[in-house]
C-alpha cells in the first residue's frame, strides 16, 4: 500500500504547486522546511500521513526559536531522544493508525496530514493573525501543537517532562512586547 503523503511536490522544489497555490503564501518561508522534515519523517518512518510528532520533531531540528521556547540543555535532549525512538520501536504502535482525537473540528484540504496536524497548522496561521501577522512562526505551530490532549507531539512532551501549559506560558512570553 502507498502512504498517502504527497511526494515533495513542484511547490518544494521551488516552482509553483501543481494545484496553483505557492508553498509560502500555504506556509510561509519559516514553517516550509519545519512541513518538509515533517513529510520526510512520515514517509521514512512508513506512516501515512504527518502528525504532530513528526511535525514537532522538524520544529526542534529546524526551528531555533521554537527550541528555545521548548527550554535548555537535558530535557530538549530527552524530548528529542523520545522523538528519535519513535522510527525504533517508540511510535510503531502509531503507524497504520489516523492520529485524531475527535476532541477538534477536521480541517479539510490538508492532504498528507492527521487530522489533528491539519488543525494545528490552521491553529498556526489563526495564532498569526490574531497576533498581526501575515504568516505563523514556527512558535505559532508549537502552541498549535500543545492545544489538545490527545496529540502525539503532548504524548511524546509529557514523556519528556514537559507540560504543555509550560509551553503555551512560554510562548505568551515570546510574543509579549518587550518595553
Amino acid at each position: 500500500m502507498q502512504p498517502c503523503i504527497p511526494r515533495q511536490s513542484a511547490g518544494e522544489q521551488g516552482a509553483r504547486r501543481p494545484d496553483g497555490t505557492d508553498l509560502d503564501a500555504r506556509f510561509g518561508e519559516e514553517l516550509a522546511p519545519v512541513v518538509t522534515g515533517a513529510r520526510r519523517r512520515a514517509v521514512r518512518d512508513g506512516d501515512r500521513q504527518i502528525d504532530t510528532a513528526h511535525l514537532l520533531h522538524s520544529l526542534i531540528e529546524y526551528d531555533p526559536e521554537a527550541r528555545a521556547v521548548l527550554g535548555e540543555g537535558p530535557q530538549v535532549a530527552r524530548l528529542l531522544g523520545y522523538l528519535v525512538q519513535r522510527s525504533i520501536g517508540y511510535g510503531l504502535r502509531w503507524q497504520s493508525t489516523v492520529e485524531d482525537s475527535g476532541a477538534v473540528p477536521v480541517v479539510t484540504g490538508a492532504a498528507g496530514f492527521s487530522p489533528l496536524a491539519a488543525t494545528a497548522m490552521e491553529g498556526a496561521r489563526a495564532r498569526a493573525v490574531r497576533r498581526g501577522a501575515d504568516r505563523p512562526t514556527g512558535v505559532d505551530l508549537l502552541a498549535a501543537l500543545v492545544t489538545d490532549p490527545q496529540a502525539r507531539a503532548v504524548e511524546v512532551l509529557g514523556r519528556a517532562a514537559v507540560e504543555p501549559r509550560t509551553v503555551l506560558a512560554r510562548v505568551e512570553n515570546h510574543f509579549e512586547p518587550t518595553p
